[in-house]
C-alpha cells in the first residue's frame, strides 16, 4: 500500500488508539516516513516541524507519529514537557479527568506516570495498590508528581520513534528565523544554545508549540497580545481600554523539602531587600507586602490569610501552602526512605508582576526571568529566616532547595511558568460569551442544568477549568470566575492567513479572558493532539486545514477520525 493511500484510509477512521505506541509502530512500520538528515546534521526534512517541546508540542508530535508522519521537534531547554516538567507545575485539571474530559492519550500518559512510581519507587503496599495514586497528595491535583517522572514517561513514549528515525528531538535549540513566501512557511532556522550551530528545518507543515508563540512574529503571522477592550470583544470582564502589554504574571517555580534539625539557609539573595518590602501596585489593592502569609482572594479580592507548616501539620482553617502543590508525600513510600516531603512552590508570593515577558526583546526576557529568579530565591530566604512559626519563632532553616528535582544548578525551574502568550488571529476566536458562566447565561437565557457552554460544529476536543487570570503586569489583581465545560473549536487553531502554520499551545484563538481556562495542562495537550491529527488528515486529502473546516464532508470525516483515536469532541 502506498503511503498516501495508507494515510487516506487512516483519515477515514481506520486508525485507533487502542494499540500502544510500540504496537502502532510495529503495525505501521512499512508506512512511516523517516526524517531526512544531512551528513553534517545541519539540514533536516520531515513531514512536520514542531517548535517547542511542551505538552502541546509533545501531544502534536505523538499524534502525528502515530498517524504515519515524520517529525522534527525543537526544544530550547534540556527538558521536553513544558509546564509539567521544565516549569515545575503539577497538572491543573478538572474534577472528571480520571474518566473523561481529555484525549485517551493524555489519560494514558497519566497512567504511565503512576506506573512509573509503581515500577521504580519503594511505595507502600497501600499506595502501590491505589488505582488513583497521587504521589504527593497535593491538594491542587489528583496527580501531583515529580517533574522528572513526567519527563521520563514522555521520553519513553517517544523512544521507539526516535530510534527508528521517525522523530528527531533537537534539545537546547531555539528557532531564530523563518523563511516564508506569501501565506506559506518554507523553513525555520534553529540555533543550539550549547554549540552555537544553526540548523535548517524544512517541512510541508510547521507547528508553533513554543511557550510564547515565537513563530508568529518570525513568520509575520497576525497575532494579538495582552488585554482586549470591551468594545473589541463585548466580554463582560474585559476592561474599557485594551492594553497589548498587560499580560498575566509568570512564576519561576522551585522545589524544596524540609530536613528538621539541619540548617539549609541559602545566602541572602542580591535583591532580597527590594522583594522583602515589595508591595504590588494592583487594582484592587494587594493586602500588603508580597512576602507574607496573605494574598487577595481570587474570587472576592478581599484579603485572605494563608498557613504554612513544612511538616504538614494542620494550620487551622487556613490553607497550608506546604500541602498545596506537594509532589512527594513521604508517607506514600517505604518508612525512612525520605526525610520529609517535597513540595513545589508556585504560590501567590512568587508570581512576578513588575514586568512583561510576552512580545519583548530577548534582553528584556532575560532581565525579567532573572528578576523572577530573584523573587523566588528571596521568598525561599524569607521562609527560612522570617516566616512566622506557630511557636512564635521565625523562619524554617531546615527548608532545603532541591536543585536535583528541577534539574538545574540553581534549583530554580529551567523556564518561567508562562500563563499567557502571543495569540494568533484565528478563523474563530473564543470569547467569554462562549464559555464564561455568567455571560453565557446572559446571551443564552438559560440557567441551572440547562446552561451549557457554546456548541461548536467544528469541535476537535473538550476541556474545563475556571477562568483564572493571575495578577497582571498592567496592574490588574486576580480575575477569577466560573466557566462551563467547553469545546475546542477547530477554527481557533487555524490562522486567518498562513496555510501551513498551526498553533499548539497557549497561542490559539482565544482572548486575554478566555485564555484563562484554555491554558491548563489537559487542554494544552488536547490542542496539540488536534493539531497533530489535522496535519496528516490535510496531507492525505491534499487540502489546507482551512478547507477541512469549511468543507462539511471533510470536517465530518476528520471528526470521525479523531474520535476513533480517543478524542472526545463533546461533553
Amino acid at each position: 500500500m502506498k503511503r498516501r493511500n495508507f494515510l487516506s484510509t487512516l483519515a477515514l477512521g481506520s486508525g485507533t488508539l487502542a494499540l500502544s505506541p510500540l504496537q502502532q509502530l510495529s503495525a505501521q512500520s512499512d508506512f512511516i516516513g523517516n526524517v531526512s538528515v544531512s551528513e553534517n546534521h545541519k539540514n533536516y526534512q520531515a513531514d512536520v516541524v514542531i517548535a517547542g517541546g511542551g505538552l502541546g508540542g509533545c501531544a502534536a508530535a505523538l499524534a502525528a507519529l502515530r498517524n504515519g508522519l515524520s517529525v522534527v521537534m525543537t526544544e530550547e531547554t534540556d527538558w521536553i514537557g513544558g509546564q509539567i516538567t521544565q516549569q515545575g507545575v503539577p497538572p491543573d485539571e478538572h474534577p472528571w479527568i480520571e474518566t473523561h474530559g481529555a484525549p485517551a492519550s493524555y489519560r494514558e500518559f497519566r497512567t504511565a506516570v503512576r506506573d512509573y512510581y509503581r515500577n521504580h519507587y519503594p511505595l507502600t503496599e497501600e499506595a502501590a495498590s491505589n488505582d488513583f495514586l497521587n504521589p504527593g497528595d497535593g491538594s491542587v491535583s489528583r496527580l501531583c508528581h515529580e517533574p522528572k517522572v513526567a519527563l521520563a514517561v514522555l521520553h519513553a513514549m517517544f523512544a521507539p520513534y526516535e530510534s527508528a528515525g521517525k522523530l528527531v528531538l533537537l534539545l537546547n535549540h531555539q528557532v531564530k528565523s523563518a523563511a516564508y513566501q506569501g501565506n506559506r512557511v518554507q523553513s525555520l532556522s534553529a540555533k543550539s544554545s550549547l554549540t552555537g550551530t544553526e540548523v535548517l528545518l524544512q517541512a510541508p507543515y510547521f507547528v508553533d508549540a513554543t511557550e510564547l508563540g515565537d513563530l508568529l512574529p518570525l513568520t509575520k503571522t497576525a497575532y494579538v497580545t495582552g488585554t482586549e477592550s470591551k468594545a473589541e470583544t463585548g466580554e463582560l470582564h474585559a476592561p474599557e481600554k485594551g492594553n497589548p502589554e498587560n499580560n498575566q504574571s509568570f512564576t519561576v517555580c522551585f522545589a524544596m523539602d524540609y530536613v528538621k534539625g539541619e540548617d539549609w539557609t541559602i545566602p541572602k539573595p542580591e535583591d532580597y531587600d527590594f522583594w522583602k518590602n515589595y508591595v504590588p501596585d494592583l487594582t484592587p489593592p494587594w493586602p500588603g507586602k508580597m512576602l507574607a502569609m496573605h494574598y487577595s482572594n481570587p474570587q472576592t479580592l478581599a484579603p485572605k490569610s494563608l498557613g504554612f507548616h513544612p511538616e504538614g501539620i494542620p494550620t487551622g482553617d487556613l490553607l497550608n501552602l506546604w500541602l498545596y502543590r506537594r509532589i512527594l508525600n513521604k508517607n506514600n513510600f517505604k518508612s525512612g526512605w525520605y526525610p520529609g516531603d517535597i513540595t513545589l512552590v508556585n504560590w501567590p508570593q512568587n508570581d512576578y508582576i513588575p514586568g512583561n515577558i510576552v512580545d519583548i526583546s530577548e534582553a528584556e526576557f532575560i532581565k525579567h526571568f532573572n528578576g523572577g529568579k530573584q523573587l523566588s530565591l528571596s521568598f525561599l530566604y524569607w521562609l527560612q529566616t522570617e516566616c512566622p512559626r506557630p511557636d512564635g519563632g521565625k523562619g524554617w532553616e531546615g527548608l532545603r532547595l532541591r536543585n536535583d528535582v528541577m534539574g538545574t544548578e540553581d534549583g530554580l525551574a529551567m523556564y518561567p511558568y508562562v500563563r499567557e502568550s502571543r495569540r494568533v488571529k484565528a478563523l474563530f476566536t473564543v470569547l467569554e460569551e462562549h464559555v464564561g458562566k455568567e455571560q453565557r447565561a446572559m446571551v443564552s437565557g438559560l440557567s441551572g442544568e440547562e446552561l451549557k457552554a457554546a456548541t461548536f460544529d467544528d469541535s476537535v476536543g473538550i476541556g474545563y477549568y475556571h477562568i483564572d487570570l493571575h495578577p497582571s503586569s498592567g496592574g490588574d489583581n486576580y480575575i477569577d470566575f466560573p466557566s462551563l465545560p467547553f469545546q475546542i473549536p477547530l477554527g481557533a487553531l487555524i490562522p486567518q492567513s498562513m496555510e501551513n502554520l498551526l498553533p499548539a499551545n497557549k497561542n490559539i484563538g482565544t482572548t486575554h479572558i478566555t485564555n484563562g481556562c484554555y491554558r491548563l495542562h489537559p487542554v494544552e495537550w488536547s490542542i496539540g493532539e488536534a493539531v497533530g491529527l489535522l496535519v496528516p488528515f490535510a496531507m492525505a486529502k491534499n487540502v489546507s486545514p482551512k478547507t477541512v473546516r469549511e468543507d462539511k464532508s471533510l470536517l465530518s470525516q476528520f471528526q470521525e477520525m479523531i474520535r476513533k483515536q480517543g478524542v472526545e469532541t463533546e461533553w
